[in-house]
C-alpha cells in the first residue's frame, strides 16, 4: 500500500520531532483500521511494521479445522498445510494478507487514522516540552487577536495572552515581536493549552535574571517584587556576598541593567531596594526616597506607623498612595504615614488625655507613657497586669486607672458626636436659610 516506508518514517520522524515508535504504532493502527473496514470486525487480524523489508504486514489468523464451517474463521487441514506441512487440527495459522488489496476507501481510513495520531502526539510532546517551562520568559510572534485575548506564535504551538495578563495601554499588531512569562501549562483534549503573563510579578524577576549575572549566578538573590503593571515596581536584592552591592548590581553601570528591563517594559518606574531581616530597616528601605524619622511597630496588627517629615510626607505617600501602597506589598506589613507635626500633635494631645484623668500627675503620666500608655485610648485597652510593673501601683488602683481611661474616652466620644450633630444642624440651617433668601428674590424679581 506504502512504498518504501522506512524512509517516510524517517523523514516525519525528524520533522516533526516525533519518535519512530509512535509513528510505526500509528501506521499499525491505521492499516488494522483499512482492513477490518475491508474485510469486517470479526476477523482474527495481526498487524505488524517489518523494518527489513521497510513494509507493514497483516496477517489473518484461521483455526485449522477438519471441516470449514465458517472460511473467515477458519481453514481446512488441506489448505493449510499447504502454507504450513507442520500445522495440525486446531492450531491457528496466520496467513499474510496483500494490503493492495484493501481499496482506496480502506486506505483514505488508514490515512485519517495516520494523521489523527499524528496529531495526538504532537500534542503531547509539545505538552511535555512546556510542562516543565513554567516560570521561564520565552518569546513570540503576535499571530491574532481573540476576545481581548492576544495569540502568540512559539513555532510549534500557540501561546494566549490573557487580557488580565496585559500590561495596561499596551498595544501590539499582527507580526509583532512579544516577550512574556509562561504562566500555566494545561492539558486539554484538543491539547495543551499555554497561558502568558506579562503582568506577573515574577516576569519582573525574570527579566532581572537575565539580565543580571549577579542573579543567575545566585549571588544576589531576588526577595520580594511588588507591582502595578505598566506604572511602578519595587523590588527587594540581598546579596549573600558582603562585597556585592545588590543594588549597583542591578542597576548596572550607568543604568543599562535596570534601563533594559525598563525598555522592556514599556516605560514601567522601578524601585531597587536593599532588603534587610529587620522589618522597620525594611521599611525605611521600601519608602525610598522619602527620609524616615521615626517607625512604630506593632506587632499585634502587624502594622507600623512610620513618621517622615512634614516637606516629605507626599513623596512617602506617592501619587495617589502608590508609593506607600507598593511599599506595604514589598514588606508585608500594614503602612501608615503621617507627618512630624501632626505625629507631635498626636503625642500631646495623648499625654494632656492621660493628665485629664482624676488622679494622674506629672510623675504617673511619664511612667505610663515609658511603659507604652501614650493616651487615654491606650490605657482603657490595658490589662490589670499590664499596670502593675509602674512603681507602686496596686491591682486596685490599676483597676480605677483602666475604668476612669474607659469613661473618658466614651465621654470624648460623646462630645464629638455632639460637636458632628451641630455642625450637621448648622449647616443644614444655613441651606435651608440660603434656598429661602434665593425664593424671596426670585419672587422679587417676577414682580418687578
Amino acid at each position: 500500500m506504502i512504498s518504501d516506508l522506512k524512509r517516510m518514517i524517517d523523514q516525519v520522524s525528524r520533522e516533526k520531532g516525533l519518535e519512530q515508535e509512535v509513528l510505526i504504532k500509528a501506521l499499525e493502527e491505521a492499516v488494522k483500521t483499512a482492513a477490518r473496514k475491508k474485510f469486517g470486525a470479526d476477523r482474527d487480524l495481526e498487524v505488524s511494521f517489518n523494518p527489513e523489508l521497510g513494509e507493514v504486514e497483516v496477517f489473518e489468523f484461521k483455526e485449522v479445522v477438519e471441516k470449514v464451517t465458517d472460511d473467515r474463521l477458519q481453514v481446512s487441514l488441506v489448505e493449510a498445510r499447504k502454507l504450513d506441512p507442520e500445522c495440525e487440527i486446531g492450531d491457528s495459522l496466520g496467513m499474510k494478507m496483500e494490503t493492495s488489496t484493501f481499496g482506496r476507501i480502506a486506505a483514505q481510513s488508514a490515512k485519517q487514522v495516520i494523521m489523527q495520531r499524528l496529531k495526538e502526539a504532537e500534542r503531547d510532546i509539545v505538552y511535555d516540552d512546556f510542562k516543565d517551562r513554567k516560570g521561564e520568559i520565552i518569546n513570540g510572534i503576535v499571530q491574532r487577536f481573540d476576545k481581548g485575548s492576544i495569540i502568540v506564535n512559539l513555532g510549534r504551538t500557540e501561546a494566549e495572552l490573557p487580557p488580565r495578563e496585559q500590561i495596561p495601554r499596551e498595544s501590539y499588531r499582527q507580526g509583532d515581536r512579544i516577550r512574556a512569562y509562561i504562566l500555566d501549562v494545561k492539558q486539554y483534549s484538543r491539547g495543551p493549552q499555554i497561558i502568558l503573563s506579562r503582568t506577573h510579578p515574577n516576569f519582573l524577576s525574570a527579566l532581572f535574571e537575565n539580565e543580571v549575572p549577579e542573579i543567575s549566578e545566585g549571588i544576589v538573590k531576588i526577595m520580594q517584587v511588588a507591582r502595578e503593571p505598566g506604572s511602578r515596581s519595587k523590588i527587594a536584592v540581598y546579596s549573600k556576598d558582603p562585597d556585592v552591592d545588590p543594588v549597583g548590581a542591578c542597576v548596572g553601570m550607568k543604568g543599562s541593567r535596570v534601563q533594559a528591563v525598563v525598555q522592556e517594559l514599556r516605560g514601567e518606574k522601578i524601585d531597587i531596594v536593599t532588603w534587610d531581616p529587620d522589618p522597620a530597616k525594611f521599611i525605611c528601605n521600601a519608602l525610598a526616597p522619602a527620609e524616615i524619622i521615626r517607625v512604630i511597630v506593632d506587632e499585634e496588627n502587624h502594622s507600623m506607623e512610620v513618621v517622615v517629615p512634614d516637606d516629605q510626607l507626599s513623596l512617602a505617600i506617592g501619587k495617589r498612595g502608590q508609593n506607600v501602597r507598593l511599599a506595604s506589598r514589598l514588606t508585608g506589613w500594614g503602612l501608615d504615614v503621617i507627618s512630624e507635626t501632626n505625629y507631635n500633635k498626636a503625642l500631646k494631645e495623648g499625654y494632656q488625655s492621660l493628665l485629664d484623668l482624676e488622679g494622674v500627675g506629672e510623675k504617673l503620666a511619664s511612667e505610663l507613657y515609658q511603659e507604652g500608655f501614650r493616651s487615654a485610648q491606650d490605657l482603657s485597652q490595658a490589662d490589670v497586669e499590664e499596670l502593675l510593673s509602674i512603681e507602686g501601683m496596686t491591682e486596685d488602683k490599676a483597676r480605677v486607672l483602666i475604668e476612669d481611661a474607659a469613661a473618658y474616652v466614651e465621654r470624648k466620644q460623646l462630645e464629638a458626636e455632639q460637636v458632628k450633630e451641630t455642625e450637621a444642624s448648622t449647616k443644614e440651617g444655613l441651606e435651608e436659610k440660603s434656598q429661602d433668601t434665593a425664593q424671596e428674590q426670585s419672587a422679587v424679581d417676577g414682580e418687578g
